[in-house]
């Protein structure tokens, strides 16, 4: 049986489940440090998230952004990893379904993510769990 909670504190643990699950997420991602975790678990605005299996080994993680616009309090998912040995048990519509509820709690109008068209698993969750495609265009400017 996985569990989801919320990680509010930085152990070695953590520190190394990230080490570990990062390069599964992103390729070009520098490992997260100790430090910027705890400045994850710490922030107000973001909520850590992460499932661990029967044995207590994090075995997944999504992270929740919640913030106030002038139009509503909104919520936004990013890095959603499952380590590639829990893929297709269920860990991945645990973390999301934890976090839409925790961003209701919070008082959240709407919860956007993005995912890679390739990411083909992912998407049939979002859409599953009842995330709608927006027909919108996303920009980035590289800092």
């Amino acid at each position: 049986m996985v569990r989801v909670e919320e990680a509010t504190e930085v152990s070695d643990e953590l520190v190394a489940a990230f080490r570990r699950l990062v390069p599964q997420l992103s390729k070009s991602a520098p490992p997260t440090s100790r430090e910027e975790l705890d400045e994850i678990a710490r922030s107000p605005a973001t909520v850590l998230l992460v499932a661990r299996d029967d044995a207590g080994t994090v075995v997944g993680s999504l992270t929740l952004v919640v913030f106030r616009i002038p139009t509503a309090m909104r919520a936004w998912i990013e890095d959603v990893v499952v380590d590639e040995a829990a893929r297709g048990t269920g860990v991945g519509e645990l973390l999301n379904r934890e976090a839409l509820r925790v961003a209701a709690g919070r008082g959240a109008k709407t919860v956007d993510l993005t995912s890679r068209p390739a990411r083909e698993a992912a998407n049939r969750l979002y859409q599953r769990l009842g995330f709608k495609q927006r027909d919108t265009n996303v920009y980035r400017f590289e800092l």
